[in-house]
């Protein structure tokens, strides 16, 4: 056998006889695209964290505009300033109080919506604070915690609403309301519904465009102005929430609401165009209801508290006729119960 020589060596090179730095060098490299893959990924899980902490802020301070008339000025209507506490003393509500012209005993509450204050422009709150006081209703309007001019609160879809309205309640009671409607719109309808859980004191309730906070409206509203899927959205939301005001979705009693036979009449009134609270959570509300006064009218084409605007004369023509059945049999009642 002869030696090979130099030159006839072999072709195939074995990885430990490459450069030494090579290997380093390649390691070093992989070490780099995965760090960077990891802090897209990162970046791209706090953006969408974010996002989702912007939503929940926002929903939780809503912005509301100043108060800017009264009802003397608007409608040529006596009114007192008035402050009363929420009925777990949390704070001190400012609104208006409207006296009759003649002492009926009847009142009416009004219940603001979600980004509005009492005057809820859009409704127009006046014109309908006017036709009830027309009726021989005493009227109170009142902001709720969110709508402050003095010291304004986050928003809990209703939680802490709930405490707010039922002072108003115990405020038109000391007043001696002896007959008391609540009439409520989208949120402060909702609000209404969670404070009839807890009083007794209410005699009947107007309900128009109810939003009821639960996941699946709050998905609905908030797929209407960015395309997010629904998980993990909700998740995150629930997570966020308490942080941000300080109130978990599982304390508005959402359930509850939703299967209740209230033992007082209610009207409620909705449109099929509502963008915000779909019309079918007021049909399966009304469905609950046993009261022999209790109603519901969905109105074609109507959208989101709009529905007085789209349909002023009906609107108002169905709601005396509910106020005449209520305030009757209410009356009937006071009057046996003074008998007894």
């Amino acid at each position: 056998m002869y030696p090979t020589s130099q030159s006839e060596a072999p072709l195939h090179t074995k990885v430990s006889d490459l450069p030494s730095s090579l290997s380093p060098r390649l390691i070093r490299f992989k070490h780099i695209v995965v760090a960077l893959l990891l802090s897209v990924v990162f970046f791209l899980l706090f953006c969408f964290i974010a996002l989702h902490g912007y939503i929940a802020w926002v929903l939780s301070n809503p912005t509301v505009a100043p108060v800017f008339s009264n009802p003397m000025q608007a409608k040529n209507m006596k009114y007192e300033d008035i402050t009363f506490p929420a009925a777990d003393g949390s704070r001190t509500m400012q609104g208006w109080y409207i006296p009759a012209n003649t002492d009926t005993g009847k009142t009416i509450i009004f219940s603001h919506g979600y980004g509005a204050n009492r005057e809820e422009t859009w409704v127009p709150m006046y014109d309908l604070a006017h036709y009830a006081h027309q009726l021989g209703f005493n009227v109170v309007m009142f902001d709720y915690g969110f709508a402050s001019q003095v010291n304004r609160a986050v928003a809990t879809g209703g939680k802490a609403e709930s405490q707010q309205l039922l002072g108003a309640i115990q405020f038109a009671k000391q007043r001696g309301a002896q007959e008391l409607v609540v009439w409520g719109f989208s949120m402060g309808a909702g609000t209404a519904l969670q404070t009839g859980l807890l009083t007794k004191e209410v005699d009947a309730m107007i309900l128009d465009s109810t939003f009821l906070l639960e996941p699946d409206t709050l998905y609905h509203n908030i797929h209407n102005q960015i395309n997010l899927p629904r998980q993990p959205t909700l998740e995150i939301m629930k997570l966020l929430f308490p942080i941000l005001n300080g109130t978990g979705l599982q304390q508005i009693p959402y359930q509850e609401v939703k299967k209740k036979d209230y033992p007082f009449p209610i009207f409620f009134i909705h449109g099929t165009e509502d963008e915000k609270a779909p019309y079918p959570i007021a049909e399966q509300l009304a469905a609950n209801q046993t009261n022999p006064y209790s109603e519901e009218w969905i109105v074609q084409g109507a959208h989101h508290e709009l529905i007085f605007r789209e349909h002023p004369k009906e609107y108002l023509r169905r709601v005396s006729i509910f106020l005449s059945h209520v305030t009757k049999t209410s009356s009937e009642d006071v009057q046996q119960n003074r008998q007894e």
